[in-house]
């Protein structure tokens, strides 16, 4: 089969006729290397630019470029304060009990506060410490402070200790006094994550309490164990 971009006497006849399609002319890399960077210089600089950069460049664009660089420097300055405000925090907090009322009581409104009272000899209170370090990076929007217990509460006993208080516009949301109430020795950090969670101070992505599966595994393993132990007894009565 002929070539219908071939350059022949008769393929010139049929394309005056109309039989065959124009002749197709070989792509230029220059011309379209050219037509693409003309495309992406219709992209305005200023939406990839930084508050910084804008400000710095301002003689360089015309009027009606100022008035979209507004709309746009706006928007760019309104995201930058969500942003601040949502990673406000991000570290435990140490605080001492005469900042008790302006870092907990008096927070910002719709803030959640969680503060740890606790003494350094206490084991639990150092893992507790540990856990909320972890707690407060993963959770910047949320407020962790915590506070030797003697600086704010006098002859505080040591069976309350570790001591959480959640707090949330001045008012006390939740509260776990004691190693039992903040999870046992063992406490792992999911499972204070889920505690700080079921009072609504952060927000988990867990889906069910780590610690209710460990519980149910441990009754679980209790059952089979009496049921081979029964099963066990049976037999040997048989056996006599």
């Amino acid at each position: 089969m002929q070539d219908p971009n071939e350059d022949t006497e008769w393929n010139e006849i049929l394309r005056d006729f109309g039989i065959l399609p124009p002749k197709e002319e070989p792509k230029d890399e220059i011309e379209e290397m050219v037509l693409r960077l003309q495309k992406e210089a219709m992209v305005k600089p200023y939406e990839k630019m930084s508050l910084a950069q804008l400000k710095e460049a301002e003689d360089e664009f015309d009027e009606e470029d100022m008035k979209a660089i507004e709309v746009y420097r706006e928007k760019r300055l309104q995201e930058w304060k969500a942003l601040k405000k949502k990673q406000k925090f991000g570290e435990l907090k140490e605080i001492s009990g005469n900042q008790y009322v302006n870092e907990v009581t008096n927070a910002e409104k719709d803030v959640w506060v969680i503060i740890h009272l606790y003494r350094s000899s206490i084991p639990m209170c150092l893992l507790v410490n540990q856990h909320l370090s972890l707690l407060a990076r993963k959770f910047p929007e949320t407020k962790f402070v915590k506070a030797i217990v003697n600086s704010c509460i006098q002859h505080y006993h040591d069976n309350c200790l570790p001591t959480i208080f959640v707090y949330k516009s001045g008012q006390i949301e939740g509260k776990f006094i004691g190693i039992v109430e903040c999870g046992g020795i063992n406490l792992k950090l999911e499972e204070l994550e889920w505690k700080l969670a079921e009072v609504g101070a952060i927000q988990t992505e867990l889906e069910e309490n780590p610690k209710k599966v460990i519980e149910d595994m441990m009754v679980s393993s209790i059952r089979n164990t009496s049921i081979y132990d029964s099963d066990s007894s049976n037999s040997d009565n048989d056996t006599k």
